[in-house]
């Protein structure tokens, strides 16, 4: 992919489709073992984790494969996102500072690598 604005979106848009997993497993985990909802909930987990993959395959293909796995500390940050507006989970000084760190290291990453490439 030549143009790094649209490989940037399609690397965390694939992250906020891992991301997604996290919901599914937390909604599993809500039901007794084995029940037909844990089953459910776990099948959609799996199915979402599908979809990923494909897309996730289809990212390396086309993108350095280092900047595409520096972008996957994105995804922790779509957890905490997602676990806080969906499930009402307390997001502390401490994730707030993580989520941070990650985005400077993106970031700081992502403008090396254009100036390497310039």
């Amino acid at each position: 992919m030549k143009n790094g604005g649209i490989q940037y979106l399609a690397i965390i848009g694939v992250n906020l489709i891992y991301a997604c997993v996290s919901i599914f497993s937390k909604k599993a985990s809500e039901y007794p073992f084995l029940s037909l909802q844990y089953c459910l909930w776990f099948a959609g987990a799996l199915f979402v984790m599908g979809i990923y993959a494909l897309c996730w395959q289809q990212i390396i293909r086309k993108v350095e494969i280092s900047l595409a796995y520096m972008f996957k500390g994105t995804s922790i940050i779509f957890v905490m996102l997602l676990a806080y507006f969906l499930f009402n989970e307390q997001v502390t000084l401490s994730n707030i500072i993580g989520a941070f760190i990650i985005v400077i290291g993106i970031v700081l990453y992502t403008n090396n690598t254009e100036s390497v490439e310039k």
